[in-house]
């Protein structure tokens, strides 16, 4: 008999916790609710990322018939381009700001091939509301759900072929600057979400062996003063008072570089994507 040594769902769900918590139990979905900033998000992505959305629609197993499940699609960083290529996607976007962007850019394209469904993943009912099953399931840098094996399960369920997941190996930028602030602006250390490793065992443990590759993520925030990146990062450092807003803006303006007539802060990042094809039963 095989001694399981880690729950790895239990060890993900316990970091996805406390991470929450640091955030004030604001999930991904509460960041994203404005929408000029989820514009913002969009201008920003499709400036500084057209090189590794090109690459990452690549490298996806597609054609003119596939049927594509984009979950957290955001404003449509993949959603919008793979519609060009593919005869169907179904968008899932629970944040209120991100689902309003994408909709306005499907109207300003005039597709007709994407249905989108503000939900989070783990309120979705495969049944009731999507049109399984699908040749390609994405979830780009958008694994922010509890029970990640649950979610998995769901993905596997609703596809007929390729699973593509992407998130992060080690901490991102983001993440290093909030441990560093955190303990100064709330007195508290600052949790880091799951990462890569903990991805895999799950993976592994519901015996899917995904194909690996590692690669770099660079993002660049552009704001046209201090005031305005300020202004940008107090909800997501949870700040309410001026004695917090003083130590923020003193760290922002050490690490952002001004070109021109912009303030930039550029944010590094390693990633990984990781993608199998769903197998027959052996049985």
């Amino acid at each position: 008999m095989t001694e399981k040594l880690s729950d790895w769902n239990e060890v993900w769900k316990n970091k996805m916790l406390r991470y929450n918590e640091s955030h004030g139990n604001m999930d991904c979905a509460g960041f994203w609710g404005n929408k000029n900033i989820a514009k913002q998000y969009w201008r920003t992505a499709k400036k500084n990322k057209e090189e590794r959305i090109e690459k990452t629609i690549r490298e996806i197993e597609i054609s003119p018939m596939s049927r594509v499940l984009d979950i957290g699609s955001g404003p449509g960083i993949l959603t919008i381009p793979l519609a060009e290529k593919v005869a169907h996607i179904t968008a899932v976007e629970p944040a209120e700001g991100m689902i309003n962007v994408l909709q306005d850019k499907i109207a300003e394209h005039g597709f007709t091939n994407i249905i989108c469904i503000k939900k989070k993943w783990e309120n979705i009912n495969i049944i009731k509301d999507l049109k399984a099953p699908y040749d390609v399931v994405i979830a780009s840098l958008s694994l922010g759900m509890l029970d990640i094996r649950e979610s998995i399960q769901k993905m596997v369920d609703a596809c007929s072929k390729y699973i593509y997941l992407y998130w992060f190996a080690g901490e991102p930028a983001w993440e290093i600057r909030y441990r560093k602030l955190w303990p100064v602006l709330h007195g508290t250390d600052y949790h880091s979400s799951p990462k890569c490793n903990i991805l895999f065992n799950v993976l592994y443990d519901m015996g899917i062996y995904p194909h690996i590759r590692v690669f770099p993520y660079k993002h660049c925030n552009r704001f046209s003063s201090l005031s305005e990146a300020v202004e940008y990062f107090i909800p997501r450092y949870r700040i309410t008072m001026y004695r917090q807003k003083q130590v923020l803006r003193d760290y922002l303006k050490q690490i952002i570089i001004e070109d021109k007539d912009s303030m930039l802060l550029w944010t590094r990042a390693t990633c990984v994507k990781m993608w199998w094809k769903k197998q027959e039963p052996d049985f």
